[in-house]
């Protein structure tokens, strides 16, 4: 059991690409790629694309 170490989870939080909003936040795992994920921006009343940014 010695030696095991766990990661933990970071808030990432997912950004507007086209109003620069941030807008929903996640609690992800280091490592791997950065999302990118079409959500709802409230302020432009649409889907956008949204990326994962840490603040």
């Amino acid at each position: 059991m010695a030696g095991r170490s766990k990661k933990k989870a970071d808030t990432v939080f997912l950004v507007c690409e086209e109003t620069g909003d941030y807008n929903y936040t996640l609690q992800r795992k280091a490592g791997g790629e950065k999302l990118r994920l079409k959500k709802y921006s409230a302020r432009l009343r649409k889907h956008t694309w949204h990326i994962e940014k840490k603040k």
